[in-house]
């Protein structure tokens, strides 16, 4: 996994920002294919280049110099610049002095989030670069092989899809983990990783996930921060809302692509019953949270569960605006009465304007109370259109 390009053979659904702007995503999801289509006349700098990573750690000052040859006004593409946050000083330098415009991508934030990095004061947005759409895909699209190996173009473009997810996960480690220092015990962090991939989709104790891994609560949570910072999970926080109830403040964790938490379980083949609630759940949290930072789907996310050890959840509570939706995500053919609690129990909450079920039948429905079941097909179309707020 020396870069994360793969052949072009879709086109992807981000568009680039009007300036100069950093690109994150993990390893394998198509930026480095992706900025060559979209820079392909850019000055380009590639940090996984050795030869030219090690030139410019002997002498940052090379880099400075290189960019001194260029015309003022050009656009550069620094691929994979955590190596070497140091570059960042003369990025800065050069928007200011000269108006280049650089494209900074990335596959993880950990180095550009220590004490002294200079993250250019805001004169460069952030953009997250996600696994491939059900849209970008088009006929390619099948559901049941999105739930089982994921859609990262690395392992979908694959002629083995479970040899491509093993090599995966084991050059995370490597290439991504080791190579980079992020943790000082590496076996420690690979007992860790199974383990949190059976968290997936779930509300997430670091005390339990603490116990379970064989490791220290601060451990598990500096382990935590590692998952999110080479953007392989994310957590999503609880809801905060004034209910008569008071809401669980533990957050959930989920993996980015449903393929990456089988891959750590090592759990091949079709799916079974147990994984098939987790892995759909997720992969809806991966299209809301993707559709959000390509076309501002919402402003803000959590899921709503009461803090009185009931069983009444709703997976996601979507605000834009004043305005909030809830998603439920049922695996089931059918959605029984059982499974609508969560969305009427916020029934109540200032703001809901819309309730839907996200659920593994084929027929569009609608509740006496006007709560939309939706099949994939009619929710991937209820996104693609931007529809999902009234």
């Amino acid at each position: 996994m020396q870069n994360d390009g793969v052949v072009s053979i879709y086109q992807r659904v981000l568009e680039p920002a009007p300036g100069s702007f950093f690109l994150f995503g993990p390893r394998g999801v198509g930026k480095s294919t992706w900025l060559r289509g979209a820079f392909g006349e850019a000055h380009w700098v590639d940090l996984l280049d050795e030869a030219l990573y090690q030139a410019y750690l002997a002498d940052i000052g090379s880099f400075a110099a290189e960019l001194r040859s260029l015309r003022p006004g050009s656009t550069v593409v620094v691929d994979e610049v955590q190596r070497l946050p140091a570059l960042l000083n003369e990025v800065h330098r050069h928007i200011e002095q000269r108006r280049f415009r650089f494209v900074l991508s990335g596959s993880s934030a950990r180095k550009l989030k220590t004490a002294g990095t200079n993250l250019l004061a805001g004169r460069a947005v952030r953009r997250l670069m996600h696994p491939l759409l059900p849209e970008e895909l088009g006929p390619d699209f099948d559901f049941e092989t999105a739930l089982q190996t994921g859609t990262l173009p690395v392992v979908w473009t694959a002629a083995d899809r479970r040899d491509a997810l093993t090599a995966y996960a084991q050059l995370y480690l490597k290439e991504e983990v080791q190579a980079e220092a992020l943790v000082r015990n590496l076996p420690g962090f690979a007992r860790f990783l199974p383990v949190a991939a059976l968290f997936h989709g779930q509300v997430i104790n670091v005390s339990g996930l603490a116990r379970d891994a064989g490791a220290a609560r601060t451990t598990v949570n500096a382990y935590l921060e590692i998952l999110e910072d080479t953007l392989l999970a994310f957590r999503l926080p609880a809801f905060e809302a004034k209910l008569r109830v008071r809401e669980r403040r533990h957050p959930k964790l989920y993996w980015a692509d449903p393929g990456l938490p089988r891959a750590m379980k090592r759990q091949w083949g079709p799916l079974t019953a147990e994984e098939r609630g987790p892995q759909f759940e997720g992969w809806v949290a991966g299209l809301l949270r993707a559709y959000r930072d390509y076309r501002g789907l919402f402003d803000d996310w959590g899921y709503w569960a009461p803090g009185n050890g009931s069983s009444v959840e709703v997976d996601f509570v979507l605000r834009r605006g004043r305005e909030l939706v809830g998603v439920e995500v049922h695996a089931g053919r059918q959605v029984f009465e059982t499974d609508l609690r969560g969305l009427r129990a916020i029934a109540d909450l200032p703001g809901v304007t819309r309730r839907v079920v996200v659920f593994g039948g084929d027929r569009r429905q609608k509740t006496a109370d006007g709560i939309d079941l939706l099949p994939v097909p009619a929710f991937l179309e209820v996104l693609q259109g931007a529809s999902l707020f009234p």
